[in-house]
C-alpha cells in the first residue's frame, strides 16, 4: 500500500511511524509512506496557506490554490483521496477494513478553520471523522486512520487472525479480558475456567463476558438486541 500524507507538519509523523509495527511495515515493504509539505505548494515568496475567510469569523482558512496543488502532485488512477475532518463520517473498523482495499490513499489533513470547500468538492472522495471532537490539527487523525487501517493489510499483523479476533470485528462486540502469568496476582485470580483447557467453555465464558462489558459501556452497540 502507498500511503501519502499531506500536512503543514511532516514531522509530527517521524515518531509513529520510525516504531512499533508500522515502522516494520515500513522496512518490510509492505507499505510506503511519503510526507508531503503543502507549504511547498504555496506561490507565496513568504509560503503563506491560509487566508481569512469570507464573511468574516475566527480563524484562517487553507487556500485552495497549495492544497489543490499538493494533491495532484500525487494523485493518479485509483488514488483516494481522504479528508480527515470533525465533519466526516466517523471512523471505524468498517471503514478501515474498506480503506486497507486501496492501493493508494492520499490523507489531507486539516489545519487553521478547515479547508477551502472547493477544494473538498473537486479532490477529495469523502472525508473521516475520528471522532466527535475538534483537534488542533489533522495530524494525529491522520496516526490513528494509518494505524488502524494498517492492521487489516496482509501481513502487517504478525498473527493473521489476530485482527479478526480484536474488539468490534467477528460480532461487533468488545474483546474478551486478556490474563496471562502469574496465576495470582496481588490478591486477583486468573479465572479458572481459563485454566482448566476446556476450549469449548472458555469460548462460551469469552463471549459472555465480551457482551456484558459492551452492554455496559457502550450499550447502544447492542441496541434492539437481547441484552
Amino acid at each position: 500500500m502507498l500511503i501519502d500524507i499531506l500536512s503543514l507538519f511532516p514531522a509530527y509523523f517521524k515518531g509513529p511511524f520510525d516504531v512499533s509495527i508500522i515502522g516494520r511495515a515500513i522496512e518490510s515493504g509492505l507499505v510506503q509512506i511519503n510526507l508531503i509539505d503543502i507549504r511547498d505548494f504555496s506561490q507565496n515568496r513568504h509560503k503563506k496557506v491560509d487566508d481569512r475567510p469570507f464573511g468574516g469569523g475566527p480563524g484562517m482558512v487553507m487556500a485552495p490554490e497549495p492544497v489543490a496543488s499538493a494533491i495532484r502532485s500525487v494523485k493518479k488512477e485509483g488514488s483516494h483521496v481522504v479528508y480527515l475532518s470533525p465533519q466526516g463520517k466517523k471512523l471505524d473498523a468498517a471503514k478501515c477494513k474498506e480503506l486497507a482495499k486501496h492501493e493508494h490513499l492520499i490523507l489531507l489533513c486539516g489545519h487553521y478553520e478547515g479547508i477551502d470547500e472547493r477544494v473538498i468538492e473537486k479532490e477529495v472522495d469523502e472525508e473521516i471523522s475520528i471522532g466527535d471532537y475538534v483537534l488542533t490539527n489533522g495530524c494525529a487523525a491522520a496516526i490513528v486512520l494509518v494505524d488502524a487501517t494498517l492492521r487489516f493489510v496482509e501481513g502487517v499483523i504478525g498473527h493473521p487472525e489476530a485482527a479478526m479476533k480484536d474488539s468490534f470485528e467477528e460480532t461487533g462486540l468488545f474483546d474478551a479480558p486478556h490474563f496471562t502469568r502469574p496465576v495470582m496476582f496481588e490478591g486477583m485470580e486468573v479465572p479458572e475456567v481459563l485454566r482448566q483447557g476446556d476450549h469449548q467453555k472458555i469460548e462460551k465464558w469469552r463471549k459472555a463476558q465480551a457482551r456484558e462489558k459492551t452492554v455496559r459501556v457502550r450499550p447502544e452497540l447492542v441496541k434492539g438486541e437481547s441484552l
